[in-house]
Order: structure tokens, then sequence, then C-alpha cells
């Protein structure tokens, strides 16, 4: 308990998921959690929940591809606590296995708006409130298809400009004590991944990717997202955490 005290943490994508793991963890570690997602009321049906028990957690509606959206998420946490320490960029969406030449202009902005414009608005918001705090956390959250190919021509391009996206800001920003990083998970049981799961031979095809032969629970990412967002890791910045039973390293 306590490893992220008095840290004010905004998370995207919290509805359910790995984004919902990672709300619900962070505020038992005594953080200040803003959870956002586009889908209020399935956020809410577990915020409620989390607030009557003692957690501390706001729940706001956001479309991350919305500026203006991300400001009004801003001005929330500024309003309540006065400060943004962390910032987790979950939200996401999977397309599936989509091949370039199936993949419509319509399919390829899309993925892109949500899994590469989405956290440039974050960052570049919640930059200058990271700053004036004196420092702080960003935690992107990848995949591994943005460190192999065959995972889908948009998805894989959203999440390896994720991962660069990442770097760069880790260069510029270290001299302002922000710390950015990157999670690269494998397969995980969450809402996104369900019907994929639930196709014919799926799971069991992505459970023979990695060499445990399981698929991870959204408990294990948020771990590893909660250890990038503490101190503990202060003097990591740059890194791709990879999170994948070991599927890349085949």
């Amino acid at each position: 308990m306590g490893r992220l005290q008095n840290k004010v943490v905004i998370i995207t994508g919290a509805a359910g998921g790995m984004g919902a793991a990672e709300a619900k963890l962070f505020a038992e570690e005594d953080a200040k959690v803003i959870a956002t997602d586009i889908e209020l009321e399935k956020l809410n049906q577990w915020v409620d929940e989390a607030k009557k028990n003692g957690l501390m957690i706001n729940a706001i509606k956001h479309d991350v591809t919305s500026e203006s959206d991300w400001n009004k998420v801003v001005k929330l946490a500024v309003e309540l606590y006065g400060r943004i320490d962390v910032l987790i960029n979950n939200a996401g969406i999977y397309p599936g296995f989509v091949d370039c030449e199936n993949t419509s202009i319509e399919l390829w902005d899309k993925v892109l708006s949500i899994n590469l414009t989405g956290p440039f608005l974050g960052c570049k918001i919640c930059i200058p409130y990271l700053r004036k705090a004196g420092g702080g956390s960003i935690v992107n959250i990848a995949s591994i298809a943005g460190l192999v190919g065959g995972n889908g021509t948009a998805y894989s391009a959203s999440k390896g400009g994720l991962r660069l996206f990442s770097m760069d800001l880790a260069v510029n920003l270290a001299k302002d004590n922000i710390r950015v990083n990157t999670i690269c998970p494998g397969g995980v049981a969450t809402p996104m991944t369900e019907a994929l799961l639930k196709a014919p031979g799926m799971a069991e095809l992505i459970k023979t990717m990695s060499p445990q032969g399981r698929i991870a629970e959204a408990i294990e990412i948020a771990y590893g997202a909660l250890f990038l967002a503490s101190d503990e890791s202060s003097f990591v910045t740059g890194l791709d955490l990879t999170m994948d039973g070991g599927s890349v390293a085949r």
C-alpha cells in the first residue's frame, strides 16, 4: 500500500480491461485517480462501487481524439487536486488482423487517431502540468504488435509509432524530470480482445505464441504500469517493457 501516495493520475480507457485494472490498483496504492473513457456508463458501473469502498477515483467521459475533451479531463484533475503527476495512455482500439490491401483509409485513420493521436494529445496537454509539479511519469500502452509484424497493418503502425513517440519524449523531457516509458503487452484477456479470443481456435493460437502457454490477465499488465508510475522506477525512461510471456523472445 502507498506506492503512489498523493500522486494524481489520469488513466484513459478505464471502463474495463487493463485501464480498469490499473485505475483500481493505483487507487489501492493511494493515488488520486481520474479514470476516463468514452463509455461513461460502463466506467461508472465499477467506479461507483470502488468509491463506496473508499477508493479515490473520479470518472469522466472522454474521447481521446478530442483536444477539447483532453482539456476537460486536465481541468477536472487540477480543480480537484491542484496537480498532475502521472499520465497512463491506455485507451486503444484493435481492429483485428487486417492486412494492408484490406485496410480502408477510414479504418487506417480511425486506428491511428485513437491509438496514436490520442496519446499525442494527452502528452501535449499534460506535459506543462507534469513539469509544474516538478516532474512525473507518462506510461503509454503499446503492444508487441509494435515490435514484430503480422498483427494487422494499421494496428502495428499505430503501436510502433507510439513506441518511438515515447522514446522521443523520454529524451526531450528528461531534463524536466518527466519519465516516459512504454508497455508492450502480448495477448491479454480484455473486453477489446474478447471477440478475437472467441473466434474458433484463436485463443489456443495466441496461447501457443507464448512460451508460458497462456494469455495474461489485465492485472498483470497493471502491475507493470504501477512500477513505471511509481518512484521505484526513478532511473527508468525510454523503456519498452515487454510483458508477453516470452512471445517476442522466441
